[in-house]
């Protein structure tokens, strides 16, 4: 896929979204910002202190970015669907809780458990 490329259905995307997502580090990256940004955001509203509510998009992305940057070498999905992007964030990390992940990956041609460059 180009740049150029627009993917119109989300079911292309979640197929994409785990291609890009094919390093399992980068994965453990994104599982632990989505926990620290949904741990931020329930502390932060329980205790009503804003504060927790505004490190919750860097808490979330941070880890995220890096690996995309540093390990896939790639340019995150947010960019340019920014929404289905975080839907993804959840549902790669629910998958992957709930041992259903490999399934998915399967189907986007990633081999669970191995590093890209090892392929």
């Amino acid at each position: 896929m180009t740049d150029k490329t627009r993917i119109t259905d989300y079911e292309a995307f979640w197929l994409f979204y785990l291609r890009e997502h094919a390093d399992p580090r980068t994965r453990a990256l994104h599982y632990f910002g989505t926990f620290v940004a949904v741990f931020g955001l329930v502390v932060g509203s329980v205790l009503g202190q804003p504060w927790f509510l505004i490190g919750v998009p860097i808490a979330g992305y941070g880890p995220a970015w890096i690996a995309h940057f540093f390990i896939e070498k790639n340019r995150p999905a947010t960019f340019q669907y920014p929404l289905w992007s975080l839907a993804s964030d959840f549902r790669m990390s629910w998958t992957w809780a709930t041992g259903q992940l490999d399934d998915d990956l399967k189907r986007a041609g990633v081999i669970a458990g191995q590093i890209p460059h090892q392929r």
